[in-house]
Parts: structure tokens; C-alpha cells; sequence
């Protein structure tokens, strides 16, 4: 089925109300080309004929880069604040305790601001412009509060408050832009995306071990304040949206829809559900209660690794060593996972993550037990491993559960429960280190991880027959009657 959706005159009308650059002036409204809507054999639409050049005047590769540059610059909130536990605690006089609940604190703030924004992105109710300007104010003032704060109420109030909004809005901004310009390749570009949130805080973690100290402290975190700004607000400015259902012309949607193998293997939507009606379902808190899990661990290892590999590693190198690999592992392991998902399909993807993350677990255990750097510099990579690779098979799980427009959504409803992870994984294990110690609490989190793995079993695409239908046998006539 194809259609003319409107003339290039309307189109450029279109394309300035929705805040879009239009780039067709050169050749005239003619250099648009003829736009059509076109749709599949699962109903699914499109709108081809618009190339990137004409609608922004750059491929779209530069919209790509554009949202890594500012999501490598803010995961330094996230991913190396537990490098810099150790200078807080000396500088401010902090127990572990508050030290870490503020890091509790930012991940609730940075994974529920996720839903709200996401609401607002579908329906067009703002651009990813002044998002993007927003999410590095509330960044960059979030690391100043945290290098001048020298009481806990204080570093609340700018580091979780406004820091953890602003990592949200820019982690937001930047995976919805990049999905719309990608819809052919979503989960991979999006996951190279969500993988710099991670590995773009290596440097940061690495030095931090390294020479980050109480007199420093504040000098260090203003000049990254600094950065993080430039390096988000700049790109910022350059972000626009495609239009609604927008599909790149050199790529032919209805092939691609029968021959993708990343389709075979993860069939689409049976048909399009909102989110009230995902939230109806059995298997959305399903899906909640595996990120639920599966991000704790995660988080318990980025807040901890640091602290924790500082009592068993004979060095700062071997520190920095396990730190980086966790990290750095992590956001690699993002859009390898997704390669992988779309060829053995996402759930026994999912369940294999998760149980290397359980495994992790358990080496973190036996080298609070011996002492032994080299497992514990194992542990690490296998918890990066596993610790990151879930996230964009949640993200690609609710576009093939719930369909294409409520996917953003949807999918920020199942993030929101890395908030709940956060106080598990962050402000409750802590209790558990200080109460039982290492080894326990590391075990406790195998055990988490491990079922989380188990549950996926749990998971089918919503609208199926939860059983077939048994052929009706016709009543035995009389005179065969015994």
C-alpha cells in the first residue's frame, strides 16, 4: 500500500512548524523528492522519500556522533562517582553510608525523569533542543554542588536533585533523537549511544583512582563541570527531529519488514498497545521486576567497585585497572549484546547476560575470600559484561512487545525501575556491606541476578493465544457405541 502524504510545499511547512531545518532551498521544493507513506505486512507505516540532507543538510551518521559525544560527557555522574567516594569521605568526613545514598538518590532522579520526558518527546510537546540545553545546566550544576558541598543535605539538593534530572534529560534526549533517525537499526545505534554513557567516564575513573584526593576535589570536579557543559550543550544545539514515522528512502521498508533477520528472530508487535493498555499486561511488572534486579546489581557494582577493590588490590593500578575494565566493558557490551540478540533472539540474550552478571557476583565473593586481584580484576569484566548488556534488550523487547508508537513510552515506564534498583542496589546493599560484609553481599547479589535470569523465561510477546485451540471431535456415532 503507498500513498503521496502531502506536496513538497507542505512538507517544508511541515518541517519548520515541527522546529525541523529544512534543507531542500538549494534545488527548490523539487530536491525533496516525492514523499509517500507506505505500509507493510504487519501494518506498520512509513514515510519514504525525505534524505536526511534534505531535511537537516548533514547525513545522519553526524546526528549519531552528535548524541554520543554528550552521553560519554554525562555518565561521569553516574559511572565515576564511586572513583570519587574515597576523596569525598576524607574531604567531608562522610561515613559509606551517606556517601553512597546520594548516588541512590541520582539514580532515582536520572531513571524517573525518563517517563516524563519520553511523554512529552511522542507527543511532540518538545523538541530535543531545549532538553539537551536543560540536561547540561542541571549537569554542570549538579558536579559544582558536589565539589562545594561539604554537608550531605547540600550535595542532595545540587548532585542527586539537579545533577540526577540532568543526566535523565540528556539520557533521554539523546536515545530518543538517535531512534528516530535510525528506526531500521534502533537497537544497535541506540546501543552504541547508551554504551558511551558508561565507557565515556574511563578517563575520569582512571585518574580519579589514581590522583583524585580531598585537596583537589573541588578544583577536579568544577573543571569537569565545565566540560560536561560545552560538551552537551554544544551538540545540543544541533539536535533535530525527523518527521513523525520518517524512514530513510535508500532502504525498502517492506523488504527490509520480510527479510530483516533481527525480525525473524524478534517478530514484531502483534498490534500496537498504549501505555495504559502495556501496563494492563502480565508481562510489562514482569519485565519491571527484571530491570528492577538486574539493575541493582549493576549499580551496586558501579557504586562500589572502587571502594571495595581498594582493600583488596596490593595497587592503585590494579584499582584503576578493574575499575576501567567495569566500565569500560559495560557500555562496549551494549551493542554487542544487541548483535547477539538479533540473531539468537532477545530473551535467551537476555537470560545469558544476566547469569554472567550472576557469575560476576560470585567471583566478586570468592576474592573477598582469598584476597586475589586477579579475580577480582575478572569479576569486573565479567560484571561490565553483563552489568550493561541488558539495557538496550529492554529498550529493543518493548518495541517488539508493545509496537512502534508507544515505544518510548513504554520503555521509559520499564527504566523507571532502575529508580527502585537504585535504593536496592545503592542505598540498602550498603547496609548489607556494613552489617555482613563483602562476601555475603556479593553472593545476596548473584542470587539477584540469577533469578532475574530464570524469570526471562516468563516473558511472551502480549496479544498471543495463551494456548491453542484443541480441534473439536465429532460425537462417536451410536452404532459404534460399546
Amino acid at each position: 500500500m503507498e500513498k503521496v502524504v502531502q506536496n513538497s510545499c507542505a512538507l517544508g511547512h511541515s518541517c519548520r512548524k515541527l522546529g525541523i531545518q529544512y534543507g531542500g532551498s538549494r534545488h527548490g521544493d523539487a530536491g525533496l523528492g516525492r514523499v509517500r507513506e507506505i505500509r507493510d505486512n504487519h501494518g506498520r507505516r512509513y514515510r519514504v522519500g525525505e534524505s536526511p540532507r534534505d531535511l537537516i543538510g548533514r547525513p545522519r551518521s553526524s546526528v549519531l556522533w552528535k548524541a554520543w559525544v554528550p552521553m560519554a560527557a554525562v555518565g561521569v555522574l553516574q559511572y565515576g562517582y564511586g572513583a570519587a567516594v574515597p576523596a569525598l569521605m576524607e574531604r567531608n568526613g562522610w561515613g559509606l553510608v551517606g556517601a553512597i545514598w546520594l548516588l541512590a538518590g541520582f539514580t532515582v532522579m536520572q531513571a524517573g525523569v525518563g517517563l516524563p520526558t519520553a511523554y512529552l518527546r511522542e507527543r511532540h510537546r518538545i523538541g530535543p533542543r531545549p532538553v539537551m540545553a536543560a540536561g547540561a545546566a542541571l549537569s554542570a550544576l549538579g558536579l559544582v554542588a558536589l565539589g562545594h558541598s561539604t554537608d550531605l543535605t547540600g550535595a542532595l539538593l545540587g548532585y542527586a536533585l539537579l545533577g540526577g534530572t540532568g543526566a535523565g534529560l540528556v539520557y533521554a534526549a539523546c536515545t530518543s533523537t538517535v531512534a528516530k533517525w535510525y528506526p531500521e537499526r534502533m537497537g544497535r545505534r541506540v546501543s552504541v549511544v547508551t554504551g558511551a554513557f558508561a565507557y565515556g567516564s574511563v578517563p575520569f575513573i582512571v585518574a580519579a583512582v589514581i590522583g583524585l584526593d580531598a585537596g583537589n576535589l573541588t578544583a577536579v570536579l568544577d573543571i569537569a563541570a565545565v566540560v560536561l557543559f560545552l560538551l552537551v550543550a554544544g551538540p545540543g544545539l544541533f539536535f533535530r527531529d525527523p518527521p513523525q514515522r520518517w524512514w530513510p528512502a535508500d532502504v525498502d521498508p517492506r523488504a527490509w519488514a520480510l527479510r530483516n533477520p533481527a525480525r525473524r528472530m524478534n517478530p514484531p508487535a502483534i498490534r500496537e498497545f498504549s501505555p495504559a493498555q502495556a501496563m494492563q499486561t502480565r508481562v510489562l511488572p514482569v519485565m519491571c521486576l527484571i530491570l528492577l534486579g538486574a539493575g541493582a546489581v549493576s549499580l551496586f557494582n558501579a557504586a562500589f567497585l572502587v571502594v571495595y577493590a581498594g582493600g583488596v588490590a596490593t595497587t592503585a593500578g590494579a584499582v584503576a585497572l578493574a575499575a576501567g575494565l567495569f566500565a569500560g566493558v559495560n557500555g562496549a557490551g551494549r551493542a554487542l549484546s544487541v548483535g547477539i540478540s538479533d540473531r539468537l533472539g532477545r530473551c535467551p540474550t537476555l537470560s545469558a547476560v544476566l547469569s554472567v552478571q550472576g557469575v560476576a557476583q560470585l567471583l566478586f565473593a570468592l576474592s573477598a575470600v582469598t584476597g586475589s586481584t586477579g579475580t577480582l580484576v575478572v569479576a569486573a569484566a565479567l560484571a561490565g559484561l553483563g552489568g550493561g548488556g541488558f539495557y538496550p534488550i529492554f529498550a529493543s523487547l518493548a518495541r517488539e512487545y508493545f509496537g512502534e508508537q508507544s515505544a518510548l513510552e513504554v520503555h521509559g515506564l520499564v527504566y523507571s525501575a532502575k529508580a527502585a534498583g537504585g535504593v536496592l542496589g545503592i542505598g540498602l546493599a550498603v547496609l548489607a556491606v556494613t552489617s555482613w560484609g563483602w562476601a555475603v553481599t556479593f553472593t545476596g547479589a548473584a542470587v539477584v541476578s540469577l533469578v532475574a535470569a530464570r524469570a526471562t523465561g516468563a516473558l511472551q510477546r502480549p496479544g498471543l493465544p495463551r494456548t491453542l485451540p484443541m480441534p473439536r471431535v465429532p460425537e462417536q456415532s451410536s452404532r459404534y457405541a460399546v
